[in-house]
């Protein structure tokens, strides 16, 4: 027979009898802004099939001979002027959600943070809800909207770990949340202060691009996608449309924020390499704005829950540096949602009806 004292193995697992596993996951960052860790970072980043999908050969022959090498010292030096005092605003900003979802969600829950690159890693996260004996888990990818180089790419990756378990858990994903009053009412409450301080002339919302040919590759009708108008409203045939999403939440933010008609635009960044990538650019927008009277501008980034060097660098300051440049007299961004409560509880609701 069997004993069940307070030593056994069985009471322990006990404890975590009927929990449910959350995993919150972003995108990742290096460990440190050392070159040989940036390296490290970009090469798992950009060897993912599903961020530069094209062959595996010419991929690691151009992710391994070329990006990495060279992109590397540059790359570190831009790490080195957003790491906090604590390390990597991400993972800092990860660290800190995770705590307080813990609180919030109580103790029928136990959150883990993963990063889809470098650590704390996805597989790291899911192991210790294995080791505690957990069947249920949700995973919520930190990403607004979905596309196959973020969340799809979570998705692999949390199915390549539990492909190895013997036995599967029950499965649950947040696929994207653009319309959640809580995520919505963050950025607006973000930009409140701004608001009440300066008059805007104009108002940008950026998002991060992608390459137009994976937007086409996830239309599966190949009828519906036309990188235009087809965007200008989300419905049943565009609705895995990262494209059409990004346009969708800029509405959603703009009705919140009463922005008027005319006085918004909705546009891309972070382009990479020759092959054209979702319009309009972020950039092109930005230069002909001053041409075009706007001399006040404030930027969003809602592809982003924490300020990252896309947010923070990119749009907080290199593009504040081209508009100023070409006559623009003042540039403000609105910060991420990062640890802020209201995020928070967004996410305890995203989880709850998970």
């Amino acid at each position: 027979m069997v004993s069940h004292s307070p030593e056994h193995p069985t009471s322990i697992s006990n404890t975590s009898l009927g929990k449910t596993g959350v995993l919150i996951v972003n995108l990742g960052t290096p460990d440190s802004y050392e070159v040989s860790d940036v390296r490290r970072y970009l090469r798992q980043f950009l060897m993912d099939g599903r961020v530069i999908d094209i062959p595996f050969i010419p991929r690691f022959l151009l992710v391994n001979g070329i990006i990495a090498p060279f992109r590397a010292p540059k790359s570190a030096k831009v790490y080195k002027q957003v790491w906090l005092p604590e390390g990597s605003p991400l993972k800092v900003y990860g660290i800190a959600v995770e705590t307080m979802l813990q609180e919030a969600l109580g103790n029928d829950y136990v959150v883990k943070l993963g990063m889809r690159y470098q650590n704390p890693s996805i597989e790291a996260g899911l192991e210790a809800f294995q080791k505690m004996g957990l069947t249920k888990i949700i995973v919520v990818p930190f990403f607004p909207q979905y596309a196959s180089a973020t969340t799809g790419s979570v998705y692999e990756e949390v199915m390549r770990v539990l492909t190895k378990w013997q036995v599967m858990p029950e499965l649950r994903f947040v696929n994207q949340f653009l319309a959640h009053p809580k995520f919505l009412e963050g950025f607006v409450q973000n930009a409140q202060k701004y608001l009440q301080a300066h008059q805007y002339d104009h108002f940008i919302f950026s998002y991060h691009g992608l390459p137009e040919r994976q937007i086409r590759k996830g239309d599966c009708t190949k009828e519906v996608c036309k990188l235009g108008s087809c965007c200008d409203t989300l419905h049943a045939m565009n609705q895995h449309c990262y494209r059409a999403q990004c346009f969708e939440t800029t509405r959603l933010l703009v009705k919140a924020l009463d922005i008027p008609e005319g006085q918004y635009t909705t546009c891309f960044q972070s382009r990479l390499g020759n092959d054209p990538w979702i319009k309009p650019y972020t950039e092109d927008i930005v230069k002909e704005l001053p041409k075009k009277g706007a001399k006040t501008v404030l930027a969003f980034s809602p592809a982003f829950v924490a300020d990252c060097l896309e947010t923070t660098l990119e749009v907080g300051e290199e593009y504040k540096e081209v508009f100023e440049k070409e006559g623009g007299h003042h540039w403000d961004l609105v910060e991420s949602l990062n640890d802020s409560p209201v995020w928070v509880e967004a996410l305890v609701d995203l989880i709850v009806k998970a």
